[in-house]
Parts: structure tokens; sequence; C-alpha cells
């Protein structure tokens, strides 16, 4: 036999085996089969949350309380931010049936010290030093450091190096 009949002779050996019928293996086929039909596709969630039972946490308590069903949700009013200050804020407190006239200072914002023109100064100079230390052309490395520095040394400064004081 030539080659050609060799590679096809084995393909036809290995399918007549595979159609060859065994009892044995189809009734065990059909017996997996079987429970496969009879399993529970899905099976149910054993716990469920708070919230999806209808409940609120209450920070106050602690504790999960039922949501009123009958009451609708106020609808929050937004309010343009005001530019003026004002000195003082009144409220009125009764004492025994009489009614007086209590000032208190208004709260005070916090004041925000960005430091972005001193890091991109500190990043701007780090960055020339290293750019000519690490470059074949010291004048042009230390000028593309410097700027590489400076930009990153600002963004820093604006965003990470950020002071708030109460």
């Amino acid at each position: 036999m030539n080659n050609i009949g060799k590679l096809l002779l084995v393909p036809a050996v290995m399918l007549a085996a595979a159609c060859g019928r065994d009892s044995k293996t189809d009734d065990a086929l059909k017996n997996d089969l079987a429970l496969a039909s009879q399993a529970q596709p899905f099976n149910p969630q054993q716990v469920t949350s708070p919230a999806e039972m209808g409940y609120a946490y209450n920070p106050y308590t602690g504790q999960f309380q039922p949501v009123p069903t009958g009451l609708t949700a106020a609808t929050p009013t937004v309010r343009p931010a005001s530019t003026t200050r004002r000195a003082t804020t009144t409220r009125r407190a009764s004492s025994s049936g009489t009614s007086r006239v209590v000032y208190s200072e208004p709260a005070r914002a916090p004041t925000i010290k960005r430091n972005t023109k001193r890091d991109a100064v500190i990043g701007a100079a780090a960055g020339a030093v290293i750019g000519a230390t690490t470059s074949r052309d010291k004048m042009k490395g230390a000028v593309i450091g410097a700027v590489a520095g400076g930009v990153l040394g600002g963004i820093i400064g604006h965003t990470v190096d950020v002071q708030r004081n109460p």
C-alpha cells in the first residue's frame, strides 16, 4: 500500500471503532442524562439582606428599621451659592415666657492653602539636576528636566500638598 492508502485507513478504523455499539456505555449515559434532568437548575438564596426586606439602617440607633411606605421623599431644593456673608445670625430663644435675641458668629468656611508655586519651583530644580546628570547633552537635559519637574511639581502642589485650616 502506498502512503495515501495508509493515511485513509487510519481514520476509517477510528470511525468504525467510534460508531460501534456498546450497551454498557449507553446505559451509563442514559442514567447520567436522567439524573441531570432531575437536578434543580437554580438554588434559591438562603439569606435575604435587610435592604431586600424593606429595612433601612438608622445610624442613630445602630439598627435596621422598616421604611415607611406611605410617605414620599421630599425633593431637594438647589439654591445658588451666596457671595455675601452675614456678620451675625439671629435666633430667638424663649425661657419662662420671655423671648430674647441671641447673636452668634457664623461658622467659618475652612481656608485652603495650596502650594502650587513652591512645589513647581522645587520640582523644576530637582528635574534640572537629574536631567543634567543623566543626559549626554547637559544643557538640553537640564532644560527638559526642569520643564518636566516644574509641571509635575505644580500638579502635585495643587492637588496633593493642600492644607485645610478650619
